[in-house]
């Protein structure tokens, strides 16, 4: 059974948002602050969180921002504000998906089953290997020769999307469709490639003879070497 955290201050919101989730079958664990919810983050297996932004004791922004820093659960925010720079701020911020007050509970749940669909290849394992480079899925960390690697968040993303379909041809097309459309970024071909070349720079021993991503001309490119799921 899949484990939702709820964290909202209005008691009767979070009473239906619970009464709708559990007759979904989800696990929920309620909560009406940042504090208490830190609490059971901490001490439960989390496998999505809905998160309203006014809590009590502190701001969902910077509450999805302290938990982007050690885990990648996806998050669902939840707020009456609904300009378009606050939307944008919510994704930048790492939120997956983003609904405002009021709202029908059944698009919520639509909502959260479709994240829920879309993450649940990757509950079983945390770990991918491929030769000497480790990625910590859960904690978005590279390492290499046991050394960490730093990337950024879209070099990351991109990078995780490689391992995963290892020594499958991915087109420029399906990595922009299946990678960046999700979160409501612009991106573009030359995007992709310019990340392509600043994870090559990082993890290639030769950037210029890439062992690991490799292009397929007039295609895209492919993870060339075999990874391992643990």
């Amino acid at each position: 059974m899949k484990s939702i955290l709820l964290v909202e201050d209005n008691m009767s919101l979070n009473r239906g948002i619970q009464f709708s989730l559990m007759k979904e079958r989800y696990n929920v664990i309620a909560t009406d602050s940042i504090k208490e919810s830190q609490q059971k983050l901490n001490k439960e297996k989390v496998d999505l969180i809905i998160l309203d932004i006014n809590l009590p004791d502190g701001n969902g922004f910077d509450y999805c921002l302290d938990i982007r820093k050690t885990s990648n659960i996806p998050i669902i925010f939840l707020t009456a504000l609904d300009s378009e720079i606050d939307v944008v701020n919510g994704l930048d911020m790492g939120a997956d998906d983003y609904i405002t007050k009021p709202f029908r509970l059944r698009e919520l749940i639509s909502r959260v089953n479709a994240i829920i669909r879309r993450t649940s290849n990757d509950c079983d394992f945390n770990i991918i290997q491929s030769k000497d480079i480790v990625f910590y899925i859960n904690e978005m960390k590279i390492e290499k020769h046991g050394k960490e690697i730093f990337l950024s968040k879209t070099e990351l993303k991109l990078l995780q999307y490689f391992m995963k379909n290892y020594q499958k041809i991915l087109s420029k097309e399906q990595i922009i469709e299946n990678l960046w459309n999700i979160d409501g970024e612009f991106i573009n071909e030359n995007t992709v490639a310019v990340n392509v070349r600043r994870i090559r720079e990082k993890i290639e021993e030769v950037p210029s003879k890439p062992e690991y991503i490799q292009t397929i001309r007039g295609i895209g490119y492919v993870w060339k070497e075999g990874c391992v799921r643990k």
